[in-house]
């Protein structure tokens, strides 16, 4: 059509030559050329131009959140409106995995890499030598570097010195507590047990307890701010909510609202901050252009993980499996769920590819992008899934675990003994398979043993004898071990990611599908 269009043109103005179909010829050939450059990493139905405007990202991250706290993940005593909406509207994951405790859980969705590979066993208490390491690469240093505006608003538990605060990486900005809210010490003018909020590198304010009530909302307004003053530039929103962990302090507004006591009550307000950043989304006419996250660090209490078994601290799924949803304008087919195995890990390798990063060869991760996933173009291609948690917290003990299909196993360093299970027909882990199908064991232990060689992961060298799987020391963050609240002084050097660093196992980046 081109040609015809061009040969009209000159008929119209001179006689037509050899030469001149020639020129007009060339010219054809180099408008395709550029085309085709232009467009050549363009996916089917994408524009060429999209690539100048890559889309906001917030990941909102809530703490202790258990697998069936939110309603579309089957909560009946709290209503959630906004993640309902949220999930229709999206996709829900509901074979989604975290790590079963704060600070190696924030590690991992920030690194892309697994707790084993950058150091990070477990928990990290206030003023600990150790936090992650300086030199990651956090997934806010890899979108700065492409323009983003980048803030952290909450809780950060990576570290509370200067060196391990957000600023220093990656991210512009900070408001919020930098570690659990129970982590209180007392303070020497007013007497009362406090936690230090903080605004970039300053403490602004010493919490009580009665102050936390505002924490959700003070952090929503920060929030909505960050989005607003940002409207015209790419931005990087990271959420991590104090609530809902111990001690509870649900807003004055929400207090008694729920059917679900003081617990239900901080929920409602969650929901409620899920909603006002999706509005400023929509009243800013940035809804189509963000792609919002909204998951937990871990799982919950031991009251609130049924169907599941075990909880926070524990491999069992009650501990690691945690409600996810994505909302995006990108999700094929919105409102489907999808019960395919993934993890926190590989939010890093997505939202490197959405944004048009590059992961570089030299610093290996352990996720992968969840693009064929969401836009329902392909399988994701990973074998398998893996934990190493070598501490004492909450109900749980020393293990590693991997999930490969529907099977997981769980070693436990404690007594050296493994469990196995198939969730497809046992989600809540209550038939021990082990003996009945040693094929599968003997396969299962064969991958998790060469895994954890890889990366060198840490074990401790005797069993606590203190141990009682019926007591919850979850909130044991004023001094409890080396870490704050983790029991780690026996595995050895790995206490913190500042004398760790990223371990050069081989990891599972590689190019992103259709890259």
């Amino acid at each position: 059509m081109m040609m015809a269009m061009m040969m009209a043109t000159i008929e119209r103005h001179a006689r037509v030559t050899p030469a001149m179909i020639l020129l007009a010829m060339i010219s054809l050939a180099i408008s395709a050329i550029a085309a085709d450059t232009a467009n050549a990493d363009n996916k089917p139905g994408e524009k060429a131009d999209d690539k100048a405007t890559p889309p906001n990202v917030v990941i909102i991250f809530i703490d202790d959140l258990g697998y069936a706290d939110i309603g579309p993940f089957g909560a009946t005593k709290q209503r959630t409106p906004n993640l309902d909406r949220m999930s229709n509207e999206g996709m829900r994951l509901t074979s989604f995995y975290a790590a079963p405790v704060c600070s190696v859980s924030r590690a991992q969705l920030l690194t892309g890499c697994y707790g084993a590979r950058v150091s990070v066993p477990g928990v990290f208490g206030p003023a600990s030598k150790n936090g992650l390491h300086p030199n990651e690469l956090t997934i806010a240093e890899r979108l700065r570097e492409l323009g983003y505006a980048t803030m952290c608003v909450g809780k950060w538990h990576l570290g509370d010195q200067p060196e391990f605060l957000p600023t220093r990486q990656g991210f512009d900005h900070y408001f919020g507590i930098p570690y659990s809210n129970d982590m209180q010490r007392r303070s020497t003018e007013s007497g009362k047990n406090v936690v230090p909020l903080l605004r970039d590198d300053k403490v602004i304010e010493l919490l009580s307890d009665e102050d936390q009530s505002r924490i959700v909302e003070r952090s929503t307004e920060e929030a909505v701010d960050f989005i607003r003053r940002n409207r015209e530039r790419p931005f990087f929103l990271y959420m991590p909510h104090t609530a809902v962990h111990t001690p509870i302090w649900p807003g004055e507004k929400f207090r008694g609202k729920s059917s679900n006591g003081r617990f239900g009550d901080w929920v409602e307000e969650v929901d409620w901050s899920v909603g006002r950043i999706l509005d400023t989304l929509r009243e800013s006419k940035l809804a189509e252009q963000t792609l919002v996250v909204f998951t937990s660090d871990n799982g919950g209490t031991p009251q609130n993980v049924a169907p599941l078994n075990g909880s926070k601290g524990a491999l069992y799924e009650g501990g690691i499996r945690v409600p996810c949803a994505v909302w995006w304008s990108g999700i094929e087919r919105p409102g489907r769920r999808s019960d395919e195995p993934i993890a926190s890990v590989d939010f890093y390798a997505t939202l490197a590819q959405v944004a048009g990063a590059t992961l570089p060869a030299d610093q290996p991760t352990d996720g992968v992008s969840l693009l064929p996933l969401l836009k329902d173009s392909g399988q994701l291609q990973r074998d398998a899934l893996f934990w190493h948690f070598p501490c004492y917290i909450g109900r749980g003990e020393p293990s590693s675990a991997v999930r490969a299909g529907n099977w997981k196993l769980i070693e436990k360093f404690g007594d050296r003994s493994y469990e196995l299970y198939d969730l497809a027909r046992d989600p809540g882990e209550k038939q021990n398979l082990i003996a009945q199908a040693p094929d599968v064991a003997n396969r299962m232990k064969g991958m998790l043993l060469g895994w954890q060689q890889s990366l060198q992961a840490p074990r401790p060298s005797r069993p606590n004898p203190a141990f009682d799987p019926s007591t919850d020391r979850s909130r044991g963050g004023r001094g409890a071990g080396p870490a704050g609240g983790t029991q780690v002084g026996r595995v050895g050097s790995q206490a913190g990611g500042a004398e760790g660093g990223r371990k050069r196992g081989p990891g599972s980046n590689r190019p992103p599908s259709g890259r």
